[in-house]
């Protein structure tokens, strides 16, 4: 539990008519019983035989009439895996020798889009075609990828594959409509300048806070202007929003300085009346970069189909922008939740925390009971690494790998409730960076206002985010991930330059030989320059980073 002291929750709970006061479906009350949760995400049976799980997707979502001239795409996963995840099919591969490649075609309406060859075990493999034979309408087509395989040498009848997806090809938006395209290659977002005075879609990192409005931004408009000065790219406005006309105010001000709008719906997701209206008044907005429906849903035990409900609401209003939630279980309905949006979001809090001893209910924690403001973690850094790398795991064996992204929500609060103490800045920036390696696109803490440390260290990391995302959210990036020792490495090479992003999770100095990695990089060739400094130094091969320290650094010739 963390967004609000227990007696909210309870009080929540009555309204939204949950069956008892549990969290991520456990009882955490010391007079009530030990009862198994469920809801755990199913562990795919294994095959005995190779299966092939295709998968289709656009490279953009929206295409807009402005695209017509450029030449679109589709990416195409083709892995070859013996787990029974989503659409995977028996398939007969040659016991020797080359496995050969799948011819794929891409129809929509029975015609003719793409079509070409695709080596099996391809990722993100992609196919062109042209927008200039369809119209484009407010609902998304329907996309069928259809694929034949003859082994090599073969003289059996070729297998065929086949696999759905949807193509949204939207009309130019009304009314000078800001518009967020996702880059499905990566999960990235575009879009132009919040101002809306024009310019370039440019790819987006988020990096801000989920800050409170009434108290502080709806009273003091400048705090934009600040924030803005800062560095940060994102703000993440925390309802209600009683006061229309500040609300009105603080967007307009966010236009004026360009700051990009993260619009929550967290209390009136499952209204659709009120979804309505605010999606009416918000979604004309330069500023707004994405919608936010659920806030824990599973923690509250929300109906399994709200988020996607909403999410359908949401785009049958809009479509031109994505809708994203947070999840706060390890493993609570994972899929039934993530199914309703566009961006998975995770939020361990993991810094002075007892994993194992609720200091709120005076119970145990364990993985059938109880409430320790962190579910089934140990308290460690590792947490947040393993619930991006279980979430990365389970979109692939439903087949979402391709069209859901994931982000981060760090900690940068504490000293109450389940967590005696807040953060370091240094260890605001270990939490991000570690999600980052682990595959988080966006960055965006709870909460804001925070202490000068921490804004100071994340406006750091988002200063550095607008070199660094270059590498990170660029399509042709080749990434390697490495961990020694508890210091945490990623590796995006982008033709002759690689950015290394390097983090300790030890509360002791640590070194990390970047001769391990990248192929030993061809380091005496490689000018170093650093682009992030939270306590870390490169030397000759080897990075020396402080307790937590974390160190960004761009290799090139």
């Amino acid at each position: 539990m963390t967004r609000f002291a227990a007696a909210a929750f309870a009080l929540s709970a009555l309204l939204q008519g949950t069956a008892a006061q549990t969290w991520c479906g456990k009882n955490y009350m010391a007079s009530s019983p030990v009862v198994p949760p469920g809801g755990q995400f199913p562990i795919p049976a294994t095959s005995s035989k190779p299966l092939l799980a295709l998968r289709c997707a656009p490279v953009i979502k929206p295409y807009l009439p402005e695209d017509v001239s450029a030449p679109a795409g589709f990416i195409i996963d083709a892995p070859i895996t013996n787990l029974q995840v989503e659409n995977a099919v028996p398939i007969d591969l040659p016991a020797h020798g080359l496995l050969g490649e799948l011819a794929v075609t891409i129809k929509v309406n029975g015609h003719t889009l793409a079509e070409g060859p695709i080596a099996l075990n391809a990722s993100k493999a992609e196919l062109p075609f042209s927008l200039k034979s369809l119209k484009p309408q407010s609902n998304a087509y329907d996309v069928e990828c259809s694929a034949t395989y003859s082994a090599p040498g073969s003289k059996s009848k070729p297998q065929t594959f086949s696999a759905q997806t949807t193509l949204s090809y939207l009309p130019t938006p009304p009314d000078g409509r800001s518009v967020t395209k996702m880059d499905l290659r990566t999960g990235a977002l575009m879009a132009k300048p919040a101002t809306g005075k024009g310019g370039a879609y440019e790819t987006v990192f988020p990096v801000g806070f989920y800050t409170d409005f009434g108290g502080y931004l709806a009273t003091n408009l400048s705090v934009i202007d600040e924030i803005k000065a800062q560095g940060f790219t994102v703000i993440h406005p925390i309802p209600t929003f009683d006061n229309l006309t500040a609300l009105a105010e603080v967007v307009q001000r966010m236009e004026e300085v360009g700051i990009y709008l993260m619009y929550d719906m967290r209390w009136t997701y499952m209204n659709s009346t009120a979804v309505t209206q605010e999606v009416n008044r918000i979604k004309n907005s330069p500023a707004l970069l994405l919608w936010y429906t659920g806030d824990e849903p599973d923690g509250t035990s929300d109906p399994l189909n709200a988020t996607s409900i909403a999410y359908d609401l949401i785009n049958s209003l809009d479509g031109y922008h994505p809708v994203s939630l947070v999840l706060n279980c390890e493993n609570y309905y994972w899929t039934q939740y993530t199914a309703g949006t566009d961006i998975v979001m995770q939020d361990a809090y993991m810094i002075g925390l007892n994993a194992t001893w609720s200091v709120e209910w005076n119970t145990s924690c364990t993985p059938d009971y109880g409430d320790c403001g962190c579910d089934n973690c140990k308290g460690e850094f590792e947490d947040i690494s393993t619930r991006m790398d279980e979430f990365a795991e389970r979109r692939f064996v439903d087949g979402w790998e391709l069209s859901k992204a994931m982000w981060t929500v760090p900690q940068g609060f504490g000293g109450s409730e389940y967590w005696s103490r807040v953060p370091t800045g240094k260890e605001f920036v270990v939490q991000s960076v570690l999600a980052i390696n682990h595959g988080a696109l966006g960055v965006v803490s709870w909460s804001a206002p925070t202490t000068d440390d921490i804004t100071a260290s994340a406006a750091a990391l988002s200063r550095s985010l607008v070199t660094m995302k270059d590498f990170i959210l660029n399509p042709s990036a080749k990434f390697e991930h490495a961990s020694v020792n508890r210091v945490d490495v990623g590796l995006w090479t982008v033709g002759g330059r690689t950015l290394v992003l390097a983090t300790n999770l030890n509360y002791a100095e640590a070194h990390f030989d970047l001769s391990s990695v990248g192929g030993g990089l061809a380091l005496k060739a490689l000018i170093p320059r650093q682009v992030l400094d939270s306590g870390a130094k490169l030397s000759g091969h080897v990075i020396t980073l402080e307790s937590v320290g974390t160190g960004g650094f761009i290799l090139g010739l």
